[in-house]
């Protein structure tokens, strides 16, 4: 490509030295010698400028500067004689930079992309391009296992390559494959980068990371040549390993989209491919990949000799969550350690990534205070506001408080009084993120699959804050739209995904999930008739409308308890499960009292982010 741009360039200042080279110089004269030379016949050109007039005989060119007035018998003496007359404007004076300008610019635009691309490298102009990726990133890692808690069974998957890089000879000696490519699965925030560089901190080898969005360019071939570079780098280095993220940005099946399979992105993945089909058995390089989204790569990635091993980082239980824990807060200054375990417990659904979060959160809100401790009450409200967002100031009118009140009201009811939902944590009318306030549950036991019980108990929450404003304003608005939504999208899931109607049964009715890009949920049809569809959309109006007048009973047969607890709400604003309890049910909270056996109210959690469903447990006003 270097070359072929070069053989333009000269070509280019051939033309423009035969197109440059001056002319003959035409000797200047008087005008009033112009028409006699005319007049004698031996002018058999006339070039006409702004004001100046060159004449050309068979031996000479002859210019003068015409009357500023002009001449009017001029044109008429020339016709005469027959001379080919031209007009043009004067010539002006352009210097050379003028003309390579703008190949001057192409050019620095070509060993810029180049120099971007690894196109460029030491080999090339004695290394004067090198670009970003003509050397690829190497960094060493402190990182080790130690450092990674609470993916227990991720680390023995990947611990065993440990021993692979450290001596890949061992292994060839018995024929031993160990597998050259790792995927890591799991959701945002698991901690798949961090367990790709304990592996190289454990092995003390070199890293070399990179995203996935990286190679792509709008330019076809960059992102292939610096997937060379970069295992190119490996290689050399090795033992090594290269860690790839957001797989999926590049790594998505072949031959989907309007435009084909030759782009960019595609290049790049057929590159990769090639890449992990070159190793040798005795090449200690280890690829990791990490995505979320496993379902649209490619087949050709998973295929044995490729990544075919497959490590899976879940969410963390309570005991991981205490040991993430522990490690993001040796350098802490906690006021008590024990603290950590109420968090753990209260925490279920948070990520490596938002327990990290929460505990900054807390530091920043000590440091706030200025003081010298994180104190239990930095943790509960760095947990709000993660949970829930960062308190606003609003100006409410008190007749949209009370409907707010009213409407919070009713899904705290609801979740009081159905057996299957999750307990209460807190109500509050406080506007917060991007809500006006919120009904807040605590899961008490870590929710692995779904019950229909439990699904129908939070349709009936969610639901609830609409049906109490029907029942007590005579009226609804528009705060139940993030519940409906939400709502629909439990209700559907329980009909054509997890087969909950007796009308449908055991089938998925949902969109295939396979192939979300455009041009192929264009060829894919509906596999199931419009009649079909039809039931679908009736068995779901039917879940949501039990669920909703199972509400409002709820609300009706509790009338008092939800008038008291909306009169609370409006003048405390936040409500915590003991102040509900006094509201909804005051004799039962009189007996917890003076019995000792009321709920302690340590660091409860919402459970908004479920393993399963994404079914949530905070319902907004």
């Amino acid at each position: 490509m270097a070359a072929f741009w070069l053989v333009i360039f000269g070509a280019f200042l051939v033309i423009f030295y035969i197109r440059v080279e001056p002319k003959p110089a035409a000797e200047t004269v008087a005008y009033s010698q112009i028409k006699p030379l005319i007049r004698s016949g031996t002018v058999t050109e006339a070039v006409l400028e702004q004001h100046a007039i060159t004449v050309v005989t068979d031996e000479e060119r002859y210019r003068a500067v015409m009357p500023t007035h002009g001449d009017p018998d001029l044109l008429p003496l020339l016709e005469s004689h027959g001379i080919k007359t031209t007009a043009r404007a004067p010539p002006e004076d352009v210097s050379v930079f003028t003309y390579l300008l703008p190949w001057l610019v192409i050019l620095a635009v070509f060993l810029w992309l180049q120099r971007r691309s690894g196109g460029l490298g030491p080999r090339d102009f004695g290394g004067l391009f090198s670009g970003r990726f003509a050397t690829p990133r190497e960094q060493r890692t402190r990182v080790t296992f130690d450092d990674v808690a609470g993916q227990d069974e991720a680390k023995k998957e990947v611990a065993e390559l440990v021993e692979f890089l450290r001596d890949p000879e061992r292994f060839a000696r018995v024929g031993a494959e160990v597998p050259h490519g790792v995927l890591l699965m799991g959701p945002p925030g698991t901690g798949k980068t961090l367990l790709a560089k304990a592996l190289a901190g454990e092995a003390e080898v070199p890293f070399f990371s990179t995203s996935g969005s990286e190679f792509i360019e709008v330019f076809v071939g960059v992102g292939a040549g610096r997937v060379r570079k970069m295992f190119e780098a490996a290689r050399e280095k090795a033992p090594s390993v290269i860690f790839i993220d957001e797989l999926d940005s590049i790594g998505r099946t072949r031959g989907t989209g309007l435009g084909g399979g030759h782009d960019e992105r595609e290049q790049t993945l057929n590159q990769i491919l090639a890449e992990l089909d070159g190793f040798d058995e005795k090449e200690a390089v280890v690829v990791l990949a990490a995505t979320n989204r496993p379902d649209v790569l490619d087949p050709a990635l998973l295929r044995p000799g490729r990544f075919d091993r497959h490590v899976v980082l879940n969410l963390p239980d309570k005991a991981a969550r205490r040991a993430i824990l522990a490690i993001h807060a040796r350098k802490l200054p906690l006021v008590a350690i024990s603290d950590l375990d109420l968090i753990a417990a209260g925490t279920p659904g948070f990520s490596g990534a938002d327990l990290k979060n929460l505990l900054n959160e807390a530091a920043i809100s000590a440091a706030r205070r200025q003081a010298k401790r994180i104190t239990r009450d930095d943790l509960q409200e760095a947990r709000d506001k993660v949970m829930m967002g960062t308190v606003r100031t609003l100006a409410i009118q008190p007749e949209e408080r009370h409907r707010l009140a009213v409407h919070e009201a009713g899904h705290t009811a609801a979740a009081y009084f159905t057996p299957d939902a999750d307990p209460l944590y807190k109500v509050t009318i406080i506007p917060r993120g991007r809500s006006l306030g919120g009904t807040h549950t605590l899961s008490e036991e870590e929710r692995h699959t779904l019950s229909e019980d439990y699904l129908q108990a939070q349709l009936i929450s969610l639901l609830a804050g609409r049906a109490a404003e029907k029942l007590l304003l005579g009226s609804v608005s528009s705060g139940a739209d993030d519940d409906i939504k939400r709502a629909t999208e439990i209700a559907r899931s329980m009909v054509a995904r997890w087969g909950m109607s007796e009308e449908l049964g055991a089938i998925d009715l949902r969109q295939h999930e396979e192939h979300p890009f455009l041009g192929q949920a264009m060829a894919q049809p509906r596999q199931y008739a419009e009649e079909t569809a039809a039931k679908v959309d009736r068995a779901v109006m039917r879940l949501l409308k039990q669920a909703e007048e199972a509400a409002k009973r709820i609300i009706t047969e509790h009338e008092t308890g939800v008038a008291s607890l909306i009169q609370r709400l409006e003048s405390e604003e936040v409500l915590d499960l003991s102040q509900i309890r006094d509201c909804l049910e005051p004799d039962m909270a009189m007996v917890a009292r003076s019995t000792g056996n009321e709920a302690p109210m340590a660091l409860p959690a919402d459970t908004a982010s479920a393993p399963q469903g994404n079914v949530p447990s905070s319902k907004g006003g």
